[in-house]
């Protein structure tokens, strides 16, 4: 499906769940496909576009409220999370959606926001623990 996300010229503001930091996102094309650019400060994620439908199917199916779980690529991620389902080989691209070695975690701090600025799905904001289901 087509998101209208932004460009590099023009990205989407979004702040994290717990709405303490700001940072953008726009798509742009690696090595021939489009990808997520996920800017926070001078650090550059980039994840893979097609999470947003994988999300957000997986999220009906569960049809309930489920923890974000953020955790850097170096950690563990909670069991039942977002981070978790973002990085499981269980997943429809069959691992990591976060395309930057090192820095391939934190799916679950920075996609969900984009998806309920995309309408697909609630975020609560809570300064812990938050949680995301698909609309």
């Amino acid at each position: 499906m087509k998101y209208n996300i932004g460009t590099k010229d023009s990205p989407l503001l979004l702040k994290t769940p717990p709405h303490t930091s700001e940072y953008t996102m726009h798509v742009d094309k690696k090595d021939g496909k489009d990808v997520l650019v996920c800017t926070v400060g001078k650090t550059v994620l980039l994840y893979n576009i097609d999470c947003l439908d994988d999300l957000h199917n997986m999220l009906k199916n569960h049809a309930d409220w489920m923890e974000l779980g953020s955790a850097d690529e170096q950690k563990p991620a909670k069991e039942g999370t977002v981070e978790a389902w973002g990085r499981s080989e269980s997943n429809p691209a069959g691992g990591w959606y976060g395309l930057k070695k090192g820095l391939r975690g934190r799916f679950g701090m920075y996609i969900p926001p984009l998806m309920e600025a995309l309408g697909l799905a609630e975020v609560t904001h809570n300064a812990k623990g938050n949680m995301m289901k698909a609309i």
